[in-house]
């Protein structure tokens, strides 16, 4: 009789546990989707930022763009399976190691198989003067979208 009771008690407790488990699940950080980036100066022309891609996921790029100098950030996720590709400084363009796609510095895919360009994170110009990424918005070039003055800031 002492042993069903034990045994009883342990499930009950196990039970208790599990549902504990359930109504308070394990819980993943997020980066905020808003985060400044630095000033404008910080970018000079020809320049692919790279020290925002393990925080957020970013490339932060200042380049020609259709005859328009444009600061820009670029999403850090390959069009093709979701990998993160390499910036090649000495290749001026991102290679993804996972199946070779290849993209020129304003993002548009040239080789491999991803179908499309990458895409772009909003961009703008807080209030204190620095440049703000917002990745709640993102911008597609096959839809016309890179022509919307909230992807880009001129430099």
């Amino acid at each position: 009789m002492a042993v069903g009771v034990t045994a009883l008690s342990a499930t009950t407790g196990l039970f208790r546990l599990g549902l504990a488990r359930f109504f308070f699940p394990n819980v993943l950080a997020e980066p905020p989707s808003r985060f400044k980036v630095g000033s404008k100066e910080g970018f000079p022309s020809g320049v692919v930022e790279t020290k925002f891609v393990a925080q957020y996921g970013v490339w932060v790029v200042n380049a020609d763009f259709e005859g328009i100098q444009q600061i820009y950030a670029l999403k850090t996720v390959c069009t093709h399976l979701g990998c993160t590709p390499n910036w090649l400084e000495a290749e001026q363009k991102f290679k993804c190691p996972c199946h070779g796609s290849g993209f020129y510095k304003d993002g548009i895919n040239f080789e491999g198989p991803a179908p499309r360009p990458l895409e772009r994170y909003a961009i703008s110009i807080a209030g204190d003067g620095q440049l703000e990424v917002d990745k709640s918005k993102s911008f597609q070039e096959e839809l016309g979208q890179w022509n919307d003055p909230a992807s880009y800031v001129t430099a």
